[in-house]
């Protein structure tokens, strides 16, 4: 290994470069790769890659171990995620991502001769075909058991309302501010920022059920800023504050359970792509719903939708 502060770098006979680093000397690197290569993306983008590479650097500094950032050793973490921490595949692929990003920020920086990352593939997504979506049994289920006594019964019940029939994503709702509601002649409309996007650059329209809850709820919070989030904590400790997702998540999951409709494959998300059989259903033609559905979401939906009969063709 190499001084304390220089990295320790040679070649070893093959095509890559063997760098060796101490943690510290990591975390510099990762530490410049999120402010560097990072700052046009997204908050809750380069959070994804803090915990993805934090992670990979508590595995880096087992003692005892020696990491040269070889194809070999990017897939011996590859293992210790899958074996010993047990995650899912879906988490796998996104902690293999940043590591590969990570990897590339190091050849464009010079540290590194070629990223030993790309050769190491992350596991497949499972296909979006089999991705589960409520039934219209369960939205009345769903809906029906929903309460509306308290202020969070009020919130919650907006979230879902615009998630099932606004086909929102939790993403796209915990960054709403209430400014992001806008009044029409055609109606109201909400400005999102996609995933993906850094400014909120798309409207999507807000029917009327959803935004006579949405309103129902902005009505119990008082006096309110077009700055402040749509949908906030009413938790003693966190009173106003923007939800995040993991908040989200949970609440839906509660009031799935409570409807008994958290079956296998059903979650939070199954509401979004639930809008897009009720708008079928509804009548909507199908670039109508493309459209609202936004970034591919329709193809993998419909195709799942015949294969379990819900459509012809």
């Amino acid at each position: 290994m190499g001084s304390s502060t220089e990295p320790f770098v040679s070649g070893n006979g093959s095509n890559w470069t063997e760098l060796q680093l101490t943690r510290s000397q990591l975390s510099v690197q990762i530490q410049e790769f999120l402010r560097d290569y990072l700052k046009e993306k997204s908050s809750e983008t380069v959070g994804t890659y803090r915990r993805s590479l934090n992670e990979f650097e508590r595995w880096f500094a087992v003692p005892g171990r020696k990491f040269s950032f070889q194809p070999e050793e990017i897939e011996a973490y590859k293992t210790y995620l899958m074996e010993e921490k047990g995650l899912h595949q879906v988490s796998v692929s996104t902690y293999l991502t940043a590591i590969r990003r990570f990897c590339q920020f190091m050849v464009d920086t010079g540290l590194l001769s070629d990223n030993p990352a790309k050769q190491v593939k992350g596991n497949r997504r499972p296909s979006t075909h089999s991705r589960k979506i409520l039934s219209q049994d369960d939205v009345e289920l769903l809906v029906g058991s929903l309460p509306s006594a308290s202020e969070i019964d009020k919130r919650d019940r907006a979230i879902i309302f615009t998630m099932l029939f606004g086909g929102l994503s939790e993403i796209e709702i915990i960054r709403a501010d209430v400014r992001d509601l806008e009044q029409t002649l055609m109606g109201w409309y909400l400005r999102i920022q996609g995933k993906g996007h850094t400014q909120k650059d798309q409207q999507v329209p807000i029917d009327p059920p959803v935004m006579d809850a949405v309103r129902l709820y902005l009505d119990t919070r008082g006096r309110i800023r077009p700055e402040d989030a749509l949908f906030v904590s009413h938790g003693h400790r966190s009173e106003g504050k923007r939800l995040n997702t993991r908040s989200v998540r949970s609440r839906i999951n509660t009031h799935l359970e409570f409807a008994g409709v958290k079956k296998d494959g059903i979650s939070p998300h199954s509401l979004t792509h639930t809008a897009a059989l009720l708008w079928l259903s509804d009548g909507m033609a199908v670039e109508d719903v493309k459209q609202r559905m936004r970034h591919g979401t329709l193809d993998t939906t419909m195709i799942y939708f015949r294969k379990q009969g819900l459509l012809d063709g």
